[in-house]
């Protein structure tokens, strides 16, 4: 596919949440190595003749937002703006089929573990050696750490493990020769990734090995932060405590999607806990690290949730007082084991849900952040913007939790950099300060 006068240019879109971004980098690194030009998120401006879509095909929405995507660029291509697009990813693996005949526009669908058949279609060389190597979309001081693919859980309503299959670990070596080489290139914090990132070492070492990954992820010269997420509560390895409190380096957060609080609901959802132990759990990880960060998902409208359900999980959010908190509606999703029920909250109630749970922790983030004013924090600084250095403390994950602004002043501070700034006031959604000596 490449021409007499050089190699063509590719417009790559990555849909998704950040473990798609990281296979997408992955693909980047091996396109670039084939010597193609990429533009990431390619605008009207940009010229590009082939684009690769990684979709999203988990819940509804991100399906319908893979859709639309996918259907602009096929608009491109029809208007003879684009030759050849091409579709990878979840949407692409579950319904590949199907989107063929629909759409026969585009000129390949690839499945979640074929790069090398998309590599060697878009005319590149396919290179094993340099696996471990990728090109970055996020800015160049932080990085997503994938440490293991697929999920073995079974819950009820989620359609993962169908499109990703299951759990397998990464060798631990492997882990960490990866983190090594991005730190060499200047990424100063990890987010560490996966399915279920507590089940990692079960398949490969036949325990669960995250602490000591953690521990040895800490070890690693120039890494500032470590951050955990996409910790399943079922089995959550209480040692993960105990390494966070003894490396200043692995911040003070835990996201832990708990998704529901009445336990009829979780017996349901097959989550492997109840209410009691829910809440245990939450109050176990908040006094053996004090002042952690929790960041939670629930979702609202699961088939069978009461009026009496929703008003418990009310209650459980103003319980626990998450300092971070997500809320989606339920996507009744074929092949899923919730998919035999009655699909039974309207839409309209599910988002009513969804909306008095996100006020409820507007005012708890309020409170929170209000509690922060006049204190010193360390800020990692993100970007500048409209006059303002904007950054994140560790108790902040990039793009889904809140940022520090800080008018920017003669004092030049680049991005990627390390600065402390007193909070001098707050709001819901985000910090204010301004720098410290």
């Amino acid at each position: 596919m490449k021409t007499k006068s050089g190699p063509h240019t590719i417009g790559i879109i990555s849909l998704g949440c950040a473990k798609n971004l990281v296979d997408t980098e992955v693909l980047m690194k091996q396109l670039d190595a084939s010597s193609f030009r990429i533009v990431v998120e390619p605008g009207a401006r940009d010229h590009v003749d082939t684009a690769i879509i990684n979709t999203c095909g988990f819940i509804l929405d991100a399906k319908n937002e893979s859709l639309d995507v996918i259907l602009h660029y096929v608009r491109a291509k029809t208007e003879g703006r684009l030759r050849f697009l091409f579709v990878i990813g979840c949407l692409s693996e579950r319904y590949r089929d199907q989107l063929a005949r629909e759409i026969p526009e585009v000129d390949g669908f690839f499945g979640v573990n074929e790069l090398k058949k998309i590599i060697e279609r878009v005319g590149g060389t396919y290179r094993k050696e340099i696996l471990l190597e990728r090109k970055l979309i996020t800015p160049s001081h932080y990085a997503y750490l994938k440490i293991a693919e697929g999920c073995d859980r079974h819950c009820s309503f989620c359609s993962i493990p169908m499109i990703r299959g299951k759990h397998v670990s990464r060798p631990l070596d492997e882990i960490l020769e990866e983190t090594a080489l991005l730190v060499s290139g200047g990424v100063k914090e990890i987010n560490v990734i996966a399915q279920d990132t507590t089940y990692y070492g079960l398949d490969l070492y036949k325990k669960r090995m995250l602490p000591e990954l953690l521990g040895r992820l800490a070890g690693i010269s120039g890494l500032e932060w470590i951050r955990l997420h996409y910790t399943y509560p079922e089995g959550f390895p209480v040692e993960v405590l105990d390494v966070m409190n003894r490396h200043e380096n692995i911040c003070k957060y835990i996201d832990i999607p708990l998704q529901h609080i009445n336990s009829r609901l979780l017996k349901s959802m097959k989550r492997g806990m109840d209410n009691k132990q829910t809440i245990g759990l939450v109050s176990m990880i908040r006094k053996e690290v004090p002042g952690v960060a929790i960041r939670s998902t629930l979702i609202t409208g699961y088939p069978g949730e009461t009026k009496k359900d929703f008003e418990e999980l009310m209650e459980f959010v103003s319980l626990c007082r998450f300092d971070r908190l997500g809320v989606f509606t339920y996507s009744h999703e074929e092949g899923t084991a919730a998919y035999s029920l009655k699909d039974s909250v309207p839409a309209k109630i599910k988002q009513e849900r969804a909306s008095l749970l996100m006020e409820l922790q507007q005012e708890i983030s309020l409170e929170l952040n209000t509690n922060k004013v006049g204190t010193s924090m360390k800020v990692m600084v993100d970007r500048e913007e409209d006059g303002f250095l904007i950054g994140r403390t560790e108790f902040d994950s990039p793009e889904v939790d809140q940022e520090v602004l800080i008018p920017a002043t003669e004092r030049e501070t680049s991005t990627g950099n390390f600065i402390h700034a007193r909070i001098t006031s707050a709001d819901p959604f985000d910090l204010y300060g301004e720098i410290i000596d």
